[in-house]
């Protein structure tokens, strides 16, 4: 069991995602808001967060470099963008960002917490 900070502001996609990773055995933490994510993530140290880009007040960009400063030394906290961007060049941008992984939406039930638990440390 891993413990996941699901940072998503669409009602929709926080719910499914939830209640997959919850099937699955994880522990998941969440939150609406980047500000939000970035709190959670120092509350719960958790093994990985999944964050949307398209946030309603800092950006899943923002946030995620927000989580960088202020983990503590140690193993890298892996932050995945799990995002709607999902044209040409949208994963190699989030990379390049420091994201550690890109899952994009729709979620595609068969494969979503398979691609997730890859991404785990």
């Amino acid at each position: 069991m891993a413990v996941i900070v699901l940072v998503e502001d669409t009602p929709a996609n926080l719910a499914l995602a939830t209640k997959l990773l919850t099937a699955a055995g994880h522990d998941v933490a969440t939150a609406r808001t980047g500000a939000d994510g970035v709190r959670l993530v120092a509350e719960r140290a958790p093994d990985l967060v999944l964050m949307d880009l398209g946030l309603p007040d800092i950006g899943g960009r923002e946030a995620m470099h927000e989580i960088r400063r202020t983990v503590p030394d140690g193993p890298r906290l892996r932050v995945i963008a799990f995002t709607a961007h999902a044209m040409v060049g949208d994963r190699e941008r989030a990379i390049a960002d420091g994201f550690d992984g890109y899952l994009s939406k729709p979620i595609e039930f068969a494969t979503f917490v398979e691609s997730v638990e890859a991404l785990l440390p």
